[in-house]
């Protein structure tokens, strides 16, 4: 262990609390928490500030943060990390938080070592290099979560816009909402063919009529899940072909022969159960 990484490990162990109070100190927003989160905050900067004490006792160079002495510390950065990006904070409060940490940690040093200036230079300089890579690692995790948080929340809305519905025994209704791409699509038929699975449906009406638009593409899309739907054994209803839409199919010369098309959900269902054996006939009042 070198003489800085020395004179730093000494004042972590004999100025903890003070250098913890001041560190709350600096840290941006903290006098507006609540007893409760000021707790949490002062929590936090604890174990941080003894996860860098134990690092230096066993060797860890400030300069080699990606060192396997380090591990411990850069766990505990990516809890705190995970744990306020769940919460809603900003990478830039997490990463001011750990900032917060250097002037404390200066102001120590200058107050113990002011006559050796090379010493405390030096100091300085790895304190420095050591919170910046340790305010680095926060944003990176940050990053990495949010991004997760995201794709998750993705996958959740494509799962509630894309709802595979029973409308008679045998009979199963997919109503399509929105723009059509590769990921909706493939989540469509995933589910779609599970719901096959499970019910032992053999007829799947796909209803388009909130889908804004259909291209080649879209259509592309309809064909594979069609061609899906058949390999289960199953038959295939496409409704809502509004004129526009069928103008649209036509004018792209995209074929739709062999699967059947009805301009409404409610006239697909007609023709399910017309299909399956199934007469409608309105009871009139005596």
């Amino acid at each position: 262990m070198n003489k800085e990484s020395q004179a730093v490990l000494g004042l972590l162990a004999q100025h903890e609390e003070q250098i913890i109070a001041e560190w709350l100190q600096e840290s941006a927003g903290a006098a507006r928490l609540t007893d409760a989160g000021r707790r949490t905050l002062q929590a936090e900067a604890a174990e941080l500030l003894r996860a860098v004490r134990d690092a230096l006792q066993a060797g860890a160079e400030p300069e080699d943060f990606q060192g396997k002495p380090w591990t411990a510390v850069r766990q505990t950065l990516e809890a705190l990390s995970r744990t306020r990006a769940a919460q809603g904070q900003s990478a830039g409060d997490t990463s001011a938080f750990m900032l917060a940490f250097k002037k404390p940690l200066f102001s120590a040093l200058k107050r113990t070592h002011a006559a050796d200036t090379d010493l405390l230079l030096n100091a300085v300089w790895s304190v420095s290099s050591l919170v910046d890579a340790m305010a680095q690692a926060t944003v990176t995790t940050y990053q990495l979560t949010r991004e997760d948080i995201i794709k998750r929340q993705q996958q959740d809305l494509l799962e509630l816009s894309t709802p595979v519905i029973k409308l008679w025994e045998g009979v199963l209704a997919v109503p399509m909402i929105g723009t059509l791409d590769s990921s909706r699509t493939q989540v469509v038929m995933e589910t779609l063919l599970q719901r096959i699975v499970d019910t032992g449906a053999t007829l799947a009406i796909i209803d388009i009529t909130g889908v804004p638009t259909v291209d080649t593409l879209v259509a592309q899309h309809l064909l594979k899940t069609v061609a899906a739907i058949r390999l289960m054994g199953a038959e295939c209803i496409i409704s809502g072909i509004r004129p526009q839409i069928a103008q649209t199919i036509v004018h792209l010369g995209i074929d739709l022969q062999g699967i059947s098309s009805k301009s409404s959900l409610a006239d697909a269902l007609a023709l399910a159960l017309a299909q399956r054996g199934y007469v409608i006939t309105q009871q009139h009042a005596a």
